[in-house]
């Protein structure tokens, strides 16, 4: 009777000691509310017929998301680790990312506590890493409103890099960097939608740094050549622009005073042979052309404050400024303010009440160049006002 006892204590010791070395966890996040768009165009052919919209939006801050996260521990410090996540809009439960399952992350690997991780799948680039947290737009407090026109630097977390394999360190008395390529995954296309990135980071005390960059190298530049096997392909609404190389660097600073913060951002971005670029959501909607390139020089300061724990205030000002010099060659410019008021019902559900504003100049009479934040419908004037409520939940 004492052996079967034991026996079974046994069991029960190595079943738990086992369950505890590896981990699946479920989580995600579901936001929607009410958005008042001014100047909203009603026709993607006409772009100066168009009024004011009401409407039940998903996404507004943050994309709504599911997924998993799993982690084995393989002994010495070592863990075989992966991520699953799905987009989806939360008003008709539709797919995001193209309709991808997993649009959204998917990538396995191993990782070290002493040296870092090793990952391949469907990735983000080190700007989204390393400088975002410190923007007001994508991970930052804004989320999708403090996006910078057109998603320009990707801040806002819009692109993904395919085929990628990844090399994420661990930290180093704070200090953080690493590396990351991306195959063109197409016989004979080596340098054809192929990508990589690299990027450092610092964190000591209040004081957080940032830097990253990421290229995309496109040799083709119409749609019949594009690889769409390739680091980024235009089918599944990832590509920020279409055409030629794809450059961006982007740095960040911060200082963190408890849970409030205050944050300068400057990115740079360019495109060669540019032929469209994110406007609304998709590319064919700012159509550009007469293989010019176009460049973009962003500048932002943010800060949000704690004005009791549930409660915090969040604004940021951006200025962009850019360069075209295809056909109806123009140097537009952009200042645009974003506020945000954010309360916590729970530590998992809060609402919010969030607005930006946007005007634009010098865009020379092209349509592109008309004031567009996030993927709302673009304006059919060069400014734009977004004010929106809603609820966010995690689990």
């Amino acid at each position: 009777m004492k052996f079967r006892s034991l026996a079974i204590a046994s069991a029960m010791l190595f079943a738990g000691a086992a369950h505890a070395q590896s981990s699946v966890t479920l989580y995600g996040l579901l936001d929607t509310g009410v958005v008042y768009t001014n100047n909203a165009r009603t026709s993607a052919t006409v772009p100066n017929v168009g009024g004011s919209s009401w409407a039940v939006n998903s996404n507004n801050i943050n994309t709504s998301r599911w997924g998993i996260r799993g982690n084995e521990d393989l002994g010495g410090g070592l863990s075989a680790v992966f991520t699953l996540e799905s987009g989806f809009n939360v008003n008709n439960g539709q797919f995001r990312n193209g309709g991808d399952l997993f649009g959204r992350q998917a990538y396995v690997g191993l990782s070290s506590n002493k040296y870092g991780s090793i990952t391949m799948g469907r990735q983000y680039d080190f700007i989204v890493n390393f400088v975002a947290p410190m923007s007001a737009t994508g991970s930052g407090f804004g989320g999708n409103l403090g996006v910078h026109p057109y998603d320009n630097d990707n801040l806002d977390n819009d692109m993904r890099l395919n085929n990628s394999v990844k090399f994420s360190s661990a930290s180093f008395n704070g200090l953080k960097f690493g590396a990351m390529y991306a195959f063109s995954n197409t016989a004979g296309q080596f340098g054809n939608n192929g990508a990589y990135s690299a990027g450092v980071s610092y964190s000591n005390g209040p004081i957080n740094l940032g830097a990253g960059y990421v290229q995309i190298n496109r040799s083709a530049t119409t749609a019949a050549n594009m690889n769409n096997n390739g680091a980024v392909p235009n089918t599944d609404g990832d590509a920020l622009t279409t055409g030629g190389r794809q450059q961006i660097w982007a740095a960040g600073a911060q200082y963190m005073f408890g849970k409030s913060s205050a944050s300068l951002v400057y990115t740079h971005s360019s495109t060669d042979n540019v032929t469209g670029i994110w406007q609304g959501g998709s590319t064919a909607t700012g159509a550009l052309g007469g293989n010019g390139s176009i460049k973009f020089d962003n500048f932002e300061i943010n800060g949000r404050y704690f004005v009791r724990p549930d409660l915090s205030l969040g604004a940021s000002y951006t200025y962009t400024m850019a360069t075209f010099d295809g056909t109806g060659a123009a140097k537009p410019h952009w200042n645009q303010i974003m506020a945000q008021a954010d309360y916590l019902l729970s530590p998992r559900t809060d609402i919010y009440l969030a607005g930006v504003y946007q005007r634009v100049g010098g865009g020379n009479g092209n349509a592109v160049f008309d004031a567009s934040i996030y993927n709302f419908s673009p304006s059919t004037t060069n400014e734009q006002v977004i004010v929106t409520t809603g609820i966010r939940h995690r689990f």
